[in-house]
């Protein structure tokens, strides 16, 4: 299944005119920063490593002009921005659900690493305002990885949703903290007394002082205070 997804249009890479634009977009930002924030930190993780150091001040300088709304002089890493996608080479970059995490389809046959950036930057840009610096945070993350782009990145991206990286609980935070507490779906949200008792089982169970074994006992106990969190917070 694709939760994310972005179409950059750009000129062929020996092109003498460089252009690009962004395309059809299916990005998703809510809750912030959303499939579509996690895929575009992704796509400048991935491709930041390919250009010169030099220019990650400038993508770092045009992420808080397109993010503030402001005129961007152009052109910016020597490729013009526009609106118009006649005659343009087409590349989809994805998000997709897998079995147990999410996972990123990259398409670079066609594009220069410099023309998939700037889509994403500029894509972000294009977020919703209320949602835009939680969107455009995650494309900073993404040029300031230097990683491997797998499952430690987009928990990063995700941000306090680091925790919930299958699709169904990234989509459905308090649907996941439920399941996670061992509680079953109500019609409205269990008491506060509900969820502290079945946080404190919880935790006793998993916990190594209680006979759980150490190794993941971590990553456990924080699923089960993020789901505790979620719950109390809704």
């Amino acid at each position: 299944m694709i939760l994310a997804e972005i179409e950059i249009c750009h000129s062929r890479p020996i092109a003498p005119t460089r252009r690009v634009a962004v395309g059809r977009t299916h990005l998703p930002c809510d809750p912030a920063p959303g499939f579509g924030g996690v895929l575009l930190g992704a796509i400048c993780a991935r491709f930041v490593i390919e250009l010169d150091k030099a220019a990650v001040p400038e993508l770092l300088s045009l992420s808080h002009e397109v993010e503030l709304g402001r005129r961007v002089a152009q052109p910016r890493l020597r490729h013009r921005f526009q609106q118009d996608r006649v005659g343009l080479s087409r590349s989809w970059q994805r998000l997709h659900a897998g079995d147990e995490e999410m996972t990123v389809q990259f398409d670079a046959s066609k594009a220069a690493p410099a023309q998939l950036v700037l889509g994403a930057v500029y894509a972000a840009g294009a977020a919703p305002f209320g949602v835009r610096p939680l969107v455009m945070t995650a494309v900073r993350k993404g040029l300031a990885w230097r990683g491997d782009v797998g499952h430690e990145l987009l928990s990063h991206l995700a941000g306090r949703f680091g925790s919930l990286m299958s699709a169904d609980a990234f989509a459905d935070p308090v649907g996941w903290a439920l399941v996670v507490l061992g509680l079953e779906p109500f019609d409205r949200l269990p008491e506060r007394s509900v969820v502290q008792r079945r946080f404190r089982d919880a935790i006793r169970d998993v916990h190594p002082d209680h006979g759980a074994r150490e190794d993941g006992a971590a990553g456990r106990i924080a699923e089960i205070t993020e789901a505790r969190r979620i719950l109390l917070a809704s």
